[in-house]
């Protein structure tokens, strides 16, 4: 039995479909490669973008911004001196890329012009942190990355 031209691509390509099918069935059946969402509430929190955005402008309208800083034992954020401390409220948000369970919120409560989050419990490599904080009635948020 002799195979044309024809039948030949269109065997190649019927193997060719099946090899790229069967690995895009494995990998979406595989538990090892997670294809979680960046962020569980996306829409509810793209609802909010305009209040994210407003409080991002008035952080950096600040004449005094907000610190974050990478030291020896724990993530120093050190607020604004013009501001009366005690008056600060709101929360500081870790976030791992690479690993959601890794995520979590601290209440910011201060006993200083600082904060300091413990490096101890927290792995290495890239962490994205966003400072959401009231002062007087008033929003902010900073954000930051570091590698630790």
């Amino acid at each position: 039995m002799k195979i044309s031209w024809g039948t030949g691509i269109v065997g190649a390509f019927v193997l060719f479909m099946s090899f790229i099918f069967f690995f895009i069935f494995r990998v979406q059946s595989d538990k090892k490669y997670d294809n979680e969402l960046v962020v569980n509430d996306y829409y509810k929190q793209e609802r909010s973008l305009e209040a994210t955005l407003a409080k991002e402008d008035n952080a950096a309208s600040l004449n005094q911004k907000v610190i974050i800083e990478n030291t020896a034992q724990a993530i120093k954020i050190t607020f604004p001196e013009s501001f009366d401390f005690k008056k600060i409220e709101g929360k500081v948000s870790l976030y791992r890329p690479s690993d959601q369970k890794l995520d979590f919120d601290t209440p910011i409560s201060l006993s200083a012009p600082y904060m300091l989050i413990p490096k101890n419990n927290l792995a290495g490599g890239r962490w994205d942190i966003t400072v959401d904080w009231q002062y007087n009635g008033k929003g902010y948020i900073n954000k930051d990355m570091l590698n630790l």
